[in-house]
């Protein structure tokens, strides 16, 4: 649950009440009612206004400014995998950070009891 005061950025309008998508607003208050659709209260400075909004319509500025800051990191690393003719890292960077060694442990030939054991545990599972 946001805190009172968050600042937050609205990332999207659910019920189509005409949320102004990209502006940001601070949480005043919480809406309670279970037999309400909405979470929050927030106040659009721009727009001057107060809009009930569910929690799936807002996020915090915090998390949206990390996650732009991690795809602009992963982008400069493609440029520079690219740039430097690296295929190793680029590979990596594509495949989400897998090594190679965890790939070519796969590879290896299990022993029939082995076999029979892991079977065993994924159909107890």
């Amino acid at each position: 649950m946001l805190k009172l005061g968050q600042k937050v950025i609205i990332v999207s309008d659910q019920f189509e009440q005409n949320l102004p998508i990209g502006d940001y607003g601070y949480i005043i208050a919480y809406d309670r009612n279970a037999d309400n659709a909405f979470d929050y209260v927030i106040r659009v400075p721009k727009a001057n206004r107060n809009f009930y909004v569910p929690a799936a319509d807002i996020e915090l500025e915090e998390v949206l400014l990390k996650l732009e800051a991690e795809k602009i990191e992963r982008e400069a690393l493609i440029d520079f995998a690219l740039a430097t003719y690296n295929e190793s890292l680029f590979r990596r960077i594509m495949n989400g950070d897998v090594d190679d060694q965890e790939e070519s442990g796969g590879n290896e030939v299990q022993s029939r009891e082995d076999f029979i054991r892991q079977v065993n545990l994924k159909a107890w599972i």
